[in-house]
C-alpha cells in the first residue's frame, strides 16, 4: 500500500469518524468541565440516539429531510431523558467522590442498556438508506459514502454553534466561568442547579444527535454505548476536559488514528488510540488545551481508625477459613466452582483496596493486571507447553513487572487523570488481546487450559485456590501495619507533609502499586484454571469496574470491607443471573442506590448503626480517635 497516495481516502474515513466522535465527546467535555463528573452513562445516550431515531424514521416518509427531523427528534427526546437523570440522579453527587460518581452513572449505564434490550430487543437495527446521503461522492479521485459529507457538515455546524454559544451568550459566559472556578459562580448568586440542568440536557442532546447521526455508518446494537464512550474519553483527555477547540481537534487526530490503523495496522489500530491517549497524559494531563483540575480520593472523609484485627475478629476469621476448608467435602459441585470464584474475587478486590483504600489511588485499568495473570501462563502453555505449577509463579512475576513499568509513568499523576492514565493503559492491553489473533486468538480467547494432574480435583484446586488468596490478604494486612503501610496512608493523606518529613511519596505509590498489581496477577493466574482459557473480556473496562464496585460495595473505610463486598456482589450477579432474565436493571438500580444512600458501604453502614444504637460504641470510637489523634496516627480518608 502507498500511504501518499492513500492520505485523501485515509483524510476523509477519518474526518468521517471524527465528526460523529466531536459531537458526542463535545457533550461529555462540557458537562465534565463545569461538573467534574465521570459520566461512564453518555455513552448509553448515545445508544438510546440511535435506537429512538431508528423507531422515530421507520414511521416518517423516506428522504433525507424527514431523516435529519427524526434525529433531531430522537435528540430532543434523549435530552428530556437527560433532564431526567440529572434531577434525580446527578444532581445528588456533583460534590461527592468521583469514586461515587463512577458507581452511579456505571449504574445508570446498566439500567439504561437493559431497558433497551426489553424495549428493542438484543438484535442489531438499521435502517433504510438514506436518498442523497447513501449516494458516493468523489473527492481528490477517491469515493466515499455521502453521508460522510454531511456528518462533516453537521459537525462543522455545531463547532460553530456552540463558540458562538459559550462566547456570545450570558448562558456561556456562565458557562465558561462555571468551567474556571464553580465556587465563584456559586458565590456570585447564580442557580447552579439550573445551569447544571441545562448542561446537562445540552450534552444528552449532543449523545442523542451523534447516535441518531451515527444511523447513517452502522446498525444500532447493545453494545456500542461501551465502545464509543471509551473513545470519547479518550478524544475528551487528549483535547482537554471542558475546551471545545481541544475536542475537535482531538476528534480529528482520534479519527486520522483509527482510519490509518485499521488500513495498515490491524493488530493494533485500536490500542494507537489509547497509546496517543497515554502519551498525552504523560506529557500534558490537563490535554492539549485544557486546565488542570483537582479531586480524586482526597475528598474522602475519615471514617474509621484501622487497628490490626483484635481476639473475637482473629477467630471469627480463622473460624471462617475453615469452614471453607471443609466445603469442598459437603457441597455440590456447581457451589464449589461458586465459591471457588468467589475466594479468587476476594482477593482480587482486596488488591484493588490496597490501591483506593490505603494508597489513595483509584485505577480505572485494575483487570488489566488480572488479564496479564491469565493471558501469560495461557500464551506460554500454548506455545511452550508450561503447565500450572510453574504458571503460578511466572503470572505474579509478569503482572509485577508489568505494574512497575505502568506504575513508574501513572503514579506521578493524581485523581483523575491517573484513573485517565490507567484507563489508558488498561484499554491498550484489552486492544492487543482483542486484535492480536496469532497469539491471543483474538475474542474466542486461549482455552482448554485445566489444573494438573495433582490438582484436577476440584477439592484441592479449591483448597489451592483458598490457601494462595489467603496467604495474599494476610500478606497485604500485615503490610499495611509495617512502617510502609503507615508511609503509604501518610502520602495520601497529605502529600506535602509526607515530603516535608522526608517521605518518597513516588517510591512508596510506586511500591504499592507494583505489589497490588502482582497480587492482581496471582488471582488472575488462578481464575485462568478455574475458567479452563483467558478470554480478552477479562481485561475490559467493565471488568475493572466490576473490582471497583466490590470494594465500594463493602466500603474503602474497613479492611473487611472488600471480602464483605466481593461476597455479596459475586453471589446477587448469580442470583439475578439466574432468576432474572433483565439483570442488569436491578443491579443498576442497588449501584444507583449504594451511590446515593450507602455511600460508605455496607462497613461504613454498620458502623453508623452501632454508633446511633450502641452508646458504648460510640463511646469506644470517640475514646480511640482522641487517642489516636493523640498519637498522630494516620485515619483512612
Amino acid at each position: 500500500m502507498n500511504f501518499i497516495a492513500d492520505i485523501p481516502g485515509l483524510a476523509m474515513t477519518g474526518l468521517g469518524i471524527a465528526a460523529v466522535l466531536f459531537i458526542i465527546s463535545s457533550g461529555l467535555s462540557i458537562i465534565f468541565g463545569v461538573s467534574r463528573v465521570y459520566n461512564l452513562s453518555h455513552g448509553s445516550l448515545y445508544m438510546l440516539g440511535a435506537y429512538i431515531c431508528y423507531s422515530v424514521v421507520a414511521r416518517l416518509p423516506a428522504g433525507p429531510v424527514w431523516f435529519l427531523i427524526g434525529v433531531v427528534a430522537a435528540a430532543l427526546f434523549v435530552a428530556v431523558i437527560g433532564v431526567a437523570i440529572e434531577m434525580l440522579i446527578m444532581r445528588r453527587i456533583y460534590d461527592a467522590p468521583h469514586h461515587l460518581q463512577i458507581i452511579a452513572t456505571f449504574g445508570i449505564f446498566l439500567v439504561i442498556r437493559d431497558l433497551t434490550s426489553t424495549i428493542w430487543g438484543s438484535t442489531q437495527l438499521l435502517t433504510e438508506p438514506v436518498a442523497g446521503f447513501s449516494s458516493p461522492a468523489t473527492i481528490f479521485g477517491q469515493t466515499f459514502p455521502g453521508y460522510y459529507l454531511v456528518m462533516l457538515a453537521l459537525s462543522l455546524v455545531i463547532v460553530a454553534s456552540l463558540t458562538f454559544v459559550l462566547r456570545r451568550t450570558r448562558w456561556g459566559v456562565l458557562l465558561r466561568a462555571a468551567i474556571e472556578d464553580r465556587e465563584m459562580v456559586a458565590a456570585l448568586g447564580v442557580n447552579q442547579n439550573l445551569l447544571f440542568t441545562s448542561v446537562f440536557a445540552l450534552s444528552a442532546f449532543l449523545a442523542g444527535l451523534a447516535g441518531g447521526l451515527d444511523m447513517l455508518r452502522v446498525s444500532a446494537s447493545l453494545d456500542m454505548d461501551i465502545n464509543l464512550l471509551i473513545d470519547a474519553f479518550a478524544v475528551v483527555v487528549i483535547g482537554g476536559m471542558g475546551s471545545v477547540l481541544g475536542t475537535a481537534i482531538a476528534a480529528l487526530i482520534v479519527g486520522f488514528l483509527s482510519a490509518v490503523g485499521t488500513a495498515y495496522f490491524s493488530e493494533l489500530s485500536m490500542a494507537l488510540v489509547f497509546i496517543t491517549m497515554a502519551i498525552v497524559l504523560l506529557v500534558r494531563p490537563q490535554g492539549l488545551f485544557g486546565k488542570e483540575v483537582g479531586g480524586g480520593m482526597e475528598d474522602v472523609p475519615d471514617e474509621i481508625v484501622l487497628s490490626p484485627a483484635g481476639g473475637p475478629e482473629r477467630c471469627f476469621w480463622i473460624l471462617a477459613v475453615a469452614a471453607l476448608a471443609i466445603s469442598p467435602f459437603v457441597l455440590p459441585p456447581y457451589w464449589l466452582t461458586l465459591v471457588n470464584e468467589i475466594t479468587i474475587y476476594v482477593f482480587l478486590a482486596w488488591t484493588f483496596y490496597l490501591l483506593a483504600g490505603i494508597s489513595g489511588m483509584v485505577s480505572l485499568g485494575h483487570a488489566a493486571f488480572l488479564g496479564i495473570g491469565m493471558y501469560v501462563p495461557a500464551i506460554l502453555y500454548s506455545f511452550f507447553g508450561i503447565s500450572m505449577l510453574p504458571s503460578l509463579f511466572i503470572a505474579p512475576i509478569a503482572a509485577g513487572l508489568l505494574a512497575i513499568v505502568i506504575g513508574s509513568a501513572a503514579v506521578r499523576l493524581r485523581g483523575i487523570y491517573f484513573g485517565m492514565l490507567t484507563l489508558a493503559f488498561g484499554q491498550i492491553l484489552w486492544s492487543i488481546a482483542y486484535q492480536w489473533i496469532d497469539v491471543t486468538n483474538g475474542e474466542i480467547g486461549i482455552i482448554g487450559l485445566w489444573p494438573d494432574d495433582w490438582a484436577a480435583d476440584p477439592a484441592v484446586f479449591f483448597l489451592l485456590t483458598l490457601a494462595v488468596c489467603t496467604a495474599g490478604i494476610l500478606a497485604m494486612r500485615r503490610l499495611v501495619f509495617s512502617p510502609f503501610g503507615y508511609g503509604l496512608r501518610a502520602t495520601r493523606d497529605s502529600r506535602q507533609r509526607s515530603n516535608a518529613i522526608g517521605i518518597n511519596v513516588y517510591i512508596q505509590r510506586w511500591v504499592a502499586y507494583s505489589i497490588a498489581g502482582a497480587m492482581a496477577g496471582t488471582s488472575g493466574v488462578l481464575l485462568l484454571y478455574l475458567k479452563g482459557g483467558a478470554f480478552p473480556s477479562y481485561l475490559d473496562l467493565t471488568t475493572s469496574l466490576d473490582i471497583f464496585i466490590m470494594a465500594l460495595l463493602g466500603g474503602l473505610q474497613s479492611m473487611n470491607g472488600p471480602i464483605i463486598g466481593a461476597i455479596l456482589y459475586q453471589l446477587l450477579k448469580t442470583l439475578l443471573q439466574t432468576q432474572i432474565l433483565h439483570w442488569h436493571i436491578f443491579l443498576g438500580l442497588l449501584l444507583i442506590g449504594l451511590a446515593l444512600f450507602m455511600p460508605h458501604g455496607i462497613s461504613g453502614l454498620a458502623k453508623d448503626i452501632s454508633i446511633k444504637w450502641i452508646p458504648r460504641f460510640k463511646r469506644t470510637v470517640r475514646l480511640q480517635t482522641r487517642n489516636d489523634e493523640s498519637q498522630q496516627s494516620w485515619v483512612i480518608k
